[in-house]
């Protein structure tokens, strides 16, 4: 150590600071302990070596489709603030690297999914620091906006200070007070701090968010707390939506499950009102005509104009800066309705029907063979009687250790659509409900309906059925 220029650091300060170059400058690494994986946690283990994991992920797919399809009455339209903790609890590590950057990564990927699943909606971004509420983004309906502000916060701003969620939710009020009525009013906040520091009485401010029809949902990192637990009661018309995320994926899976629109109970929502709206075409000028829009104050070439003022904006949806109405294309507004009238859900297919299909209807992928083709194929494989021996042996087995069944997985790897009855994967199962909203096999049938149709019953009996295409 003697004949040593730079300074001595422990082995300790280079896991924290990363390690040192040539001139004596640290460079950041990531720790190696901050990338393992316990494959272990994955798999359930059983008596009869338990499952596989390519099963354990069907049913983890499965999970997320099997929900109530009840077509009810939901706000399509809606004005959404997302609030995140960036206090001092943000730091802890009990989510890698550390809550505060999953919950930002978290929040680019809910602002891409928001606005995917509600694309005539608008959003809004609010921090909680050192006390007081900071606006990062304003109710805008741009997701390249909202993105690139959190990049930036994430980027120069580090969690500090104590989260203030009177001052939260008074900023969001003022945002959502000016928002027609017609329109849902809704705040999510991202809470991982277990105080709230407020100038005031929250109850007062509850108060205020139940006169203004504001929703209120709050995801827990740490534990529950009790006014979080009464604010969302109280605005949600006792029907509280807070949860406390257990780990990285639940959390992901609390925070989008606010890109479902609620669902309208009061009396004041479910009165019915009708909403102007303007359908522009996209319009391009000549190479020496540029014009600015209305919206950036922008110059650009191309552009939408709106049909009733005539002022030309860059992009939709959006509201009319000089008139106020509302600018959409008629893609946005069909897509917004697959909340209205949701896919049902696939149901299992169990071996005794599945000799109808061999490979899915949509992707062609081959389904597995059935436990009749396994059954034939043993006796070639065990041969002789030691064989016969050995079967028997492993089957009694097999009763006493039965494997463990998983809720929604179909045994034979099909999932038949409830109205056209064909067989799908659990794949294109998944990509139906969560992407295109529709069922292959139901957009592909041409046939003409067919009206009194009759059906053999279990009983012997006959009853007329109407076949809907």
């Amino acid at each position: 150590m003697a004949d040593s220029d730079g300074e001595y650091a422990s082995d300790d300060e280079l896991k924290r600071n990363g390690k040192r170059t040539a001139d004596g400058r640290s460079k950041q690494t990531k720790a190696s302990w901050e990338d393992v994986k316990r494959s272990w946690d994955t798999v359930l283990e059983t008596a009869d070596s338990g499952l596989s994991i390519a099963e354990i992920r069907e049913a983890e797919k499965r999970r997320r489709l099997l929900r109530d399809t009840t077509p009810l009455q939901r706000g399509i339209i809606r004005h959404l603030m997302l609030v995140l903790d960036m206090s001092f609890a943000m730091a802890d590590k009990d989510l890698l690297p550390n809550r505060y950057r999953v919950v930002i990564n978290n929040a680019i990927g809910f602002v891409r999914e928001y606005f995917e699943q509600n694309p005539i909606s608008q959003l809004g971004i609010v921090g909680m620091r050192d006390g007081i509420a900071v606006r990062i983004s304003d109710l805008s309906g741009n997701p390249a906006e909202h993105i690139e502000k959190l990049m930036q916060w994430s980027e120069q701003q580090d969690p500090q200070g104590n989260p203030s969620l009177q001052n939260a939710l008074q900023m969001c009020r003022g945002a959502l007070y000016q928002t027609p009525s017609h329109a849902t009013r809704e705040v999510l906040i991202i809470y991982g701090a277990l105080a709230s520091i407020d100038p005031g009485d929250i109850h007062d401010t509850i108060n205020d968010l139940v006169a203004d029809r504001i929703r209120v949902s709050v995801v827990g990192l740490a534990g529950q707390v009790a006014i979080c637990a009464e604010l969302c009661k109280r605005t949600n018309n006792h029907d509280g939506n807070y949860s406390v995320a257990i780990d990285e994926v639940h959390l992901k899976e609390l925070f989008f499950a606010a890109t479902t629109p609620p669902v309208t109970r009061t009396p004041e929502q479910n009165t019915a009102s009708l909403l102007m709206m303007g359908f522009p075409s996209r319009t391009l000028a000549p190479k020496d005509h540029v014009s600015f829009c209305a919206c950036h104050a922008k110059p650009t070439r191309e552009g939408y104009t709106c049909p009733r003022c005539g002022i030309k904006v860059c992009r939709l949806p959006i509201d009319c800066p000089i008139c106020k109405l509302t600018l959409i294309q008629s893609t946005h507004l069909a897509r917004s309705y697959h909340h209205l009238f949701p896919l049902k859900v696939f149901v299992e297919v169990p071996w005794s029907q599945a000799s109808r299909s061999t490979a899915c209807y949509s992707c062609l992928t081959p389904f597995p063979a059935g436990p009749r083709d396994t059954v034939a194929a043993a006796p070639a494989v065990l041969g002789g009687r030691a064989g016969a021996k050995g079967g028997g042996k492993q089957q009694d087995g097999d009763q006493k250790n039965p494997k463990p069944e998983l809720k929604g997985v179909s045994e034979s790897g099909r999932y038949a659509c409830q109205v056209c009855g064909n067989h799908f994967c659990i794949d294109c199962d998944v990509f139906a409900h969560e992407t295109v909203h529709n069922c292959p096999g139901c957009q592909s049938d041409t046939r003409e309906p067919e009206k009194d149709t009759a059906v053999a019953v279990p009983d012997g009996g006959v009853t007329p059925m109407v076949v809907d295409s």
